[in-house]
Order: structure tokens, then sequence, then C-alpha cells
């Protein structure tokens, strides 16, 4: 047999950061991989389960931070691969969802590297679920609409979102990346004629030890303290259940607080 060994890329989803959400292809896949190109956010239980004998490099670009470049990233799966080695691409949530996914694709493409691409849970996903609710509803949000808060670079095609386009009663909002500044979402959406009753929410770190989250409403969302990066904005009728459930827990922790002060008198 003629010609160099090629070895295969497998761009890997690592879900939003709980090892027990990884699927079972993604778990085997790490266990397995000789070269494991992982992003900043992919926390080390999961980078825990690769072999001691893999290499095991960060190419994370979290905004604000210089370091590797996409076309370096690019390179390097392309070597590993041409080296005959398996190599895995791993991404937070899944990687078809800003997750630079299309362009890495081409780069393999155009090199003629075999890959496959194995989807992750996203982290818009994990906050619905943390917070007990459901994207979607038939009786009050029929769509979802999946959107990246952050601006790109300057030499790539401007990406602010067109809010009032994404205005809809029978949607839900699912804002990637929302910086900590929700006045100017607020007053778009209420602009385009979004009820200010309609419910919000901001979930920190989903489905991870250190999620945090706060439930509001359109109307208020400028009101939303900082929450932590990597943050998730929710917005849209589906989420009733989360503020009510949030309600509830707040009058109750108010009552047990007030039976406590008036058990120690």
């Amino acid at each position: 047999m003629s010609g160099k060994l090629t070895g295969k890329v497998y761009l890997v989803g690592a879900g939003p950061g709980d090892p027990d959400l990884l699927t079972v292809k993604a778990h085997r896949l790490i266990r397995r991989a000789e070269v494991i190109l992982h992003d900043d956010l992919v926390p080390a239980t999961i980078l825990a389960l690769a072999s001691p004998k893999a290499e095991v490099t960060n190419v994370g670009k979290r905004c604000g931070r210089k370091g590797i470049t996409q076309a370096e990233i690019n390179a390097r799966m392309i070597e590993s691969a041409r080296r005959g080695l398996e190599v895995v691409r791993l991404k937070s949530g899944d990687p078809g969802i800003f997750g630079r996914l299309a362009e890495e694709i081409d780069a393999l493409e155009t090199a003629g590297v075999p890959f496959e691409v194995v989807p992750g849970i996203t982290a818009g996903a994990a906050a619905a679920a943390s917070l007990g609710v459901s994207l979607t509803d038939r009786r009050k949000s029929s769509h979802v609409i999946i959107v990246s808060g952050h601006r790109a670079p300057k030499n790539a095609p401007e990406e602010k979102p067109d809010w009032k386009s994404l205005a809809r009663e029978d949607a839900t909002l699912v804002v990637y990346m929302p910086g900590n500044n929700f006045t100017i979402v607020r007053e778009e959406l209420l602009a385009a004629g979004l009820d200010p009753a309609i419910p919000a929410a901001i979930v920190s770190h989903a489905a991870t030890p250190r999620q945090q989250h706060q439930s509001t409403t359109l109307g208020a969302l400028n009101a939303l303290p900082r929450m932590e990066s990597p943050a998730v904005l929710l917005i849209g009728r589906s989420l009733d259940r989360a503020n009510r459930r949030s309600k509830s827990d707040a009058a109750s922790l108010a009552f047990d607080e007030a039976e406590l002060i008036l058990s120690s008198l």
C-alpha cells in the first residue's frame, strides 16, 4: 500500500460542561483520542477522561484574550491527521452552534482529511432544562430563535442582531454571549412591540456546579445583575413556569426567614 497514512478528525461537542451530559460517542472518542484540541470552556473533569498518552492542547480563543488563530487550529488538525493520528477537536456545547464549525469543515475538506461531526448538548437547551422549562410549548412558543449577542471582529461581517426581526410573541429567543448590558435588547424588543411582561432569564454556567440564574421579565431586563460568562439569555412565554417557580422559591425563603426570626424571640 502506497501513500501516507491519514488519520481522522472528530469535531466533537463536549456539552455544557457536565461529564454526565456527554454523549456516549463523545465519551468514547475522548478516551481513545491520540490528539485533543479543546476549547477554553471545556472543563478539567471532561479532559480528565483523555488517555494519559494523548496530546492535549488548549486552543481556546476567549473574547479579550490573545491566543491561537483559527488558521493555526485548522493547521494543527490537518497536520495531526496527516501523521495518521485520531484527532478530537473538542468544542463546548454543540460544535454547530457558534463554534466556527463550518470554517473547520472547509479546511478539512480542502486538505482531503476525513472528518466526522459529533453533536453535543448546546448551552441553550441545558439552560432551559436546568430551569425545568421547555424551549418550545405548542400553547405559547412554537419557535426557537438562536442568536449571538457578540459582535463580529472588524474583519468579519457585522453580526449585530436585528432585534426587530427577532421579536416574535410565539418564539423563545435564546441569546448566546449576551454580555452584561441588556438595555439595548430590552429597548429594541419593546420597540418592536413585545409585551414587557414576557418572562426572561439569564443562566450562567448552565448545568454545571457553578450555575447561577436570575428570572425576570423583558421590561425589567435592564435591571438584571451581572452574571459570569459563559451565560445564556432566554426570553419567551415558555419561561412562565420558571418565573412562577422563582417567585415561589423567594416567598418560601422569606417565610422560612420569618419563622427563624420568630423562633429566636
